[in-house]
């Protein structure tokens, strides 16, 4: 009778075996290379993004809130009767402002109305309006959302040909053949420009001048080929 012998003795042995199949593989494999490539196209700007505000300061927040209430009604009245722009409530804050010894003097309160449209001249003409009794915050220019997209699109087939190209460079220097393991594609654009101003006095502002421009969208794409052996 030969002795019978536990069996974890020997499951150091058989995990080595097992393993041995899937280490061949690994060694057999070509030479792996990180490669980067990007791309750019402009998009047109053409969507307007503003925001105004009506801001005054008083003695009590109802008093307040009856004054600045007032001009942001108005400013909707005026907004509605062009059809290309929306419009939209934005924040509304009230706050308290205090002289010596901590002491209340007064009240101030701002509340926001945002804009946005296609139609950069009719914005443009119902800023000038509004500007008599609002003060502007802030006037982006940037591309519409499907805008953005259609031009990311064609940069990403850019920066993938790019890539491509690169990899071929490569290959064809080490005289193998390639094939791509992974990529990753991450896109980005420069932030449009903000145009600022001030309330005017005028009663009848003119139009406030907004030139669209461009924002560049990149296409960046990484990832690695494996060359053959």
């Amino acid at each position: 009778m030969y002795p019978v012998r536990p069996l974890f003795r020997f499951l150091p042995l058989l995990a080595l075996l097992i393993a041995a199949p899937a280490l061949a593989a690994s060694s057999a494999g070509g030479t792996s290379i990180d490669l980067s490539a990007e791309a750019s196209r402009p998009a047109a700007n053409d969507l307007a993004r503003a925001t105004v505000f009506a801001e005054a300061t008083g003695a009590t927040p109802s008093e307040l809130a009856k004054r600045v209430n007032g001009l942001v009604a108005d400013a909707l009245r005026t907004a509605r009767s062009y059809s290309s722009i929306r419009t939209q409530s934005g924040t509304t804050s009230t706050y308290p402002i205090y002289g010596k010894g901590s002491k209340i003097e007064g009240w101030r309160m701002r509340s926001d109305l945002a804009l946005e449209s296609a139609d950069t001249a009719a914005l443009s003409e119902l800023l000038g309006k509004l500007q008599s009794s609002l003060a502007v915050a802030g006037v982006a220019m940037l591309p519409a959302p499907e805008t953005r997209r259609r031009t990311e699109n064609d940069a990403m087939v850019d920066a993938l040909a790019a890539f491509k190209a690169r990899a071929k460079v490569i290959s064809d220097a080490m005289g193998k053949t390639y094939r791509i393991k992974h990529l990753a594609i991450n896109s980005s654009g420069r932030m449009p420009p903000i145009m600022r101003s001030a309330v005017l006095a005028a009663a009848d502002a003119a139009p406030m001048p907004i030139e669209a421009g461009e924002t560049l969208v990149t296409v960046a794409v990484s990832g690695q080929i494996e060359l053959s052996e």
